[in-house]
């Protein structure tokens, strides 16, 4: 069984890998790959957020 830390690591693994395939085309010019590069980090960093808060309270013993 996975642990809620490991399903939203897996999850950014997944957006970064999407987000270097639009950065790819934004190098390439297409700006509106650029955009969607932009949402995926915004969702990266909240997703980190979650991580480390998950994981502030799993040290300090209390249940998630």
């Amino acid at each position: 069984m996975e642990s809620e830390i490991t399903m939203i690591l897996e999850n950014i693994q997944r957006q970064v890998d999407e987000a270097l395939v639009d950065a790819v085309k934004f190098d390439n010019g297409n700006n509106s790959a650029g955009t969607r590069v932009r949402k995926a980090m915004q969702n990266i960093k909240g997703l980190a957020q979650e991580v480390r808060v998950e994981v502030q309270e799993q040290k300090s013993g209390v249940p998630a």
